[in-house]
């Protein structure tokens, strides 16, 4: 399987090419030229496998150019005890009878972003050694929160990569700037940016796509490659634990052999969603995909009128990581359902560049609406949906889980629609210990995060996840704080370029 370019700007690759670059360096995102169909037969196959067996057979898949024994020896270091220690990687949680959640924060940072980013690593590395490469790895990262840590944790100390994650210093959690800035590891950098999220991800982009700056890097034996979900090795680890939830539900008998239930996620850059998009194509029984927003709800207002606009204010919510307006994979999205119309895309996107809006044809907007809906919760209905969450099933949920539930709650009260759906939790809700515990008892003096972490255990009786238990403890490793205009500046000091 070769992976291609949704700008049609680059010739098609191997799956180690595509991962080793990260993405298009013209400009784009790489794709796999097909995507494999399974009958249902085979799903079925795999209702008692494994979460390792079930990655082992989806990487398989997609990843023709690595030995099968290979694949196996990756998932199996990526996917143990150390790491996910809990006895589901993914557990399922039932809500009542039509609602589950779908648990992706078992991992060592307490973000779904560590099922991706523990594995990628040894893809990267398969992938260098695959291609020859003789020049170190510079792994960039723009972060809006989780990716950063899952990333740092991941790449930390590994030989021949190289780190670097800017994060908008007023557009994170306290518990996830201190998460990376606490991060050793002698080839970590972590850098404070002024500015939102969508800053550090276009000046990212803009580097990426920086030939001379690029040719600095080679001279001096560097490389650029991506840990965000721009990076197909990032992404296609997701779609995983999809097929997990779904085989799940049939080993349980919550729902029979080819019965369609729906996949709500709260997304902000699309890559979560996205996965369970390929997940359906790829033959699960997908009645719906709830794609669920913050109030920076851009995707919410795309799926229903068909226009990508971000002439709009930036808002700083309770849901930091998905405060973002330009959703970076909706562009492998649009490839995929126009067909792989390359023109439609570089047109749409040139749109957005330039005009910051593009709006799609109703063909490929009836083909989104067959298949999406968007909805958005506003940050007292995150509030209210934690606390009755808490109230009526004595679980506790994180304001990104809130907004996916909250959306969910909407679609349902407005469809009518009581398929089963999986909602995936994606973050632990200690990560944002003050939203969560003024959503269930807002009769609180204010107190500094580790303090309501306490406060927010001696009231639940939840277990403080282990990757924040000694955070307050750690000792500041990064300090750097830089205006945007700087970045390319601040690489070249962190690399003695």
């Amino acid at each position: 399987m070769n992976y291609i370019s949704t700008r049609d700007n680059h010739s098609p690759i191997s799956a180690a090419e595509a991962i080793k670059l990260g993405m298009v360096p013209e400009g784009g995102l790489f794709v796999p030229s097909h995507i494999p169909t399974l009958k249902e037969e085979d799903i079925f196959a795999k209702k008692n496998n494994s979460y390792q067996d079930l990655a082992v057979w989806i990487l398989n898949l997609f990843l023709k150019d690595f030995k099968s024994k290979t694949i196996k020896e990756i998932v199996n270091q990526a996917y143990c005890k150390n790491n996910f220690p809990s006895k589901q990687i993914t557990p399922l949680v039932r809500l009542n009878k039509y609602t589950y959640l779908l648990i992706l924060w078992k991992g060592p940072t307490a973000a779904f972003k560590d099922l991706a980013l523990q594995l990628l690593p040894y893809l990267l590395k398969q992938a260098v050694l695959k291609t020859a490469l003789n020049k170190e790895i510079v792994i960039l990262v723009a972060t809006s929160g989780d990716t950063g840590k899952a990333a740092l944790e991941g790449f930390k100390d590994v030989e021949g990569i190289r780190i670097i994650v800017f994060f908008p210093d007023q557009g994170v959690s306290k518990i996830q700037k201190d998460q990376m800035l606490t991060t050793g590891g002698q080839n970590t950098s972590v850098v404070a940016i002024q500015g939102n999220f969508d800053d550090c991800q276009s000046a990212v982009k803009e580097l990426f796509a920086d030939q001379d700056f690029n040719k600095l890097l080679k001279i001096n034996g560097y490389q650029f490659s991506s840990a965000n979900s721009i990076n197909w090795g990032r992404l296609l680890p997701q779609i995983v634990y999809y097929f997990a939830a779904y085989l799940k539900l049939l080993r349980n008998n919550n729902i029979k052999k080819g019965e369609n239930f729906n996949i709500a996620v709260p997304t902000g850059n699309f890559g979560n969603i996205l996965a369970a998009f390929y997940s359906y194509k790829m033959g699960l029984p997908v009645n719906k995909l709830i794609c669920a927003s913050n109030e920076n709800n851009v995707l919410t207002d795309f799926i229903k009128t068909g226009r990508y606009d971000i002439k709009r204010d930036f808002k700083k919510t309770i849901s930091p990581s998905m405060d973002i307006l330009i959703s970076s994979n909706l562009e492998r999205f649009l490839f995929e359902i126009t067909g792989h119309d390359s023109t439609k895309i570089k047109r749409w996107y040139h749109q957005l560049a330039d005009k910051k809006s593009f709006t799609v044809d109703q063909k490929t907007l009836t083909k989104i609406q067959n298949l999406f809906v968007g909805y958005y919760a506003k940050e007292k209905e995150v509030k209210k949906t934690i606390k009755n969450t808490y109230h009526y099933y004595d679980y506790l949920i994180d304001p990104h889980t809130g907004v996916g539930l909250s959306s969910l709650n909407k679609y349902r009260n407005n469809s009518g629609d009581l398929n089963i759906t999986v909602l995936a939790s994606t973050a632990n809700p200690y990560k944002f210990s003050k939203a969560v515990l003024h959503s269930i008892k807002k009769d609180l003096n204010e107190k500094n995060q580790y303090e309501l972490i306490d406060r927010l255990n001696e009231l639940t009786k939840m277990k403080v996840h282990r990757g924040l238990a000694d955070l307050e403890t750690k000792k500041i490793q990064h300090k750097k704080k830089i205006n945007l205009k700087d970045i390319k500046e601040e690489i070249k000091d962190i690399l003695s370029l």
